[in-house]
């Protein structure tokens, strides 16, 4: 009889717990879609607007006469984003390959360099990105400053958290199955194209994922590659509207929720491949 009340009792306290982990985290997010129905630029106020007014949102999809360049930065994070995501997972993928698979000189303390490398950001060597990018657009202009391709470039050094990811992954898959398929005739690309990248289809969707989460809100070293207003990602962009003399909370809000929805499709689209690339280890023998 005991025993039933102490567990009746943890379930009501673990339901309490998971309920207000819910509330503080929704809240937020709630007050920002909040802050973009409502009137002015009032940052402050009650969770639902009164009145309800659709002023920012006309201005973000530039319905009002008035110049507005949110559409151009959306499309120019979605199209950076997802390049940079994909040549992410192209070299983070081959590399990952070659350090879980092949014996290689130098191959230990190539990983270490690579452990070694993610303890510092991007953001500590913005002085150096800006010098070599500068240097870089005199020679191709294409790869300079002020150039998406030059952004995704940068973003390309981050690929060595992501080696890690898929090799962690690789591993858990036994190495007998592209064995038996070398045994049938198969060569070493056969069996990494047919065999092994099919089996870590969710490892790669987390990369993705992550990859293009991160790099849709990334705003540091965006905000000093990019310098004109045309080429700005959203959230260079978002942070154009917070300024001293006015702080634009109501564009600013409906900027913050139209970077969210291309990242909720991202996770809907993916979520099976998420939940099991995250759960699960791959194949076991």
């Amino acid at each position: 009889m005991i025993k039933g009340k102490f567990h009746t009792l943890g379930l009501t306290l673990t339901y309490l717990f998971l309920v207000a982990f819910v509330a503080l985290t929704m809240f937020p997010f709630l007050m920002i879609i909040s802050i973009s129905f409502r009137q002015g630029n009032m940052s402050l106020g009650s969770l639902i607007p009164d009145p309800v007014s659709l002023e920012h949102w006309k201005y973000v999809l530039g319905l009002t006469g008035e110049k507005s360049y949110v559409l151009q930065w959306f499309g120019n994070s979605i199209l950076v984003a997802a390049v940079s995501s994909l040549m992410i997972l192209l070299l983070s993928g081959t590399g990952a390959y070659a350090f879980a698979r092949l014996r290689f000189q130098g191959r230990g303390r190539l990983l270490t360099g690579l452990m070694i490398l993610q303890m510092f950001p991007q953001v500590l060597s913005l002085v150096a990105i800006y010098a070599i990018l500068n240097v870089i657009g005199t020679y191709v202009p294409a790869l300079g400053l002020n150039t998406h391709p030059g952004l995704m470039l940068v973003y390309l050094g981050g690929v060595a958290i992501y080696i890690w990811m898929i090799k962690g992954y690789f591993d858990t898959i036994p190495a007998s199955i592209e064995e038996s398929a070398m045994i049938d005739g198969a060569t070493t690309f056969q069996t990494f194209i047919g065999i092994l990248l099919p089996m870590s289809l969710p490892i790669f969707a987390v990369v993705f994922i992550l990859s293009f989460i991160s790099y849709m809100g990334e705003y540091p070293v965006a905000s000093v590659v990019l310098t004109q207003t045309g080429s700005w990602t959203l959230a260079v962009g978002a942070n154009s509207f917070l300024y001293d003399q006015n702080y634009q909370w109501g564009r600013f809000a409906a900027t913050a929720v139209l970077s969210g929805i291309p990242i909720s499709i991202m996770f809907l689209v993916c979520q099976k491949f998420l939940v099991s690339g995250l759960t699960s280890g791959g194949v076991k023998e």
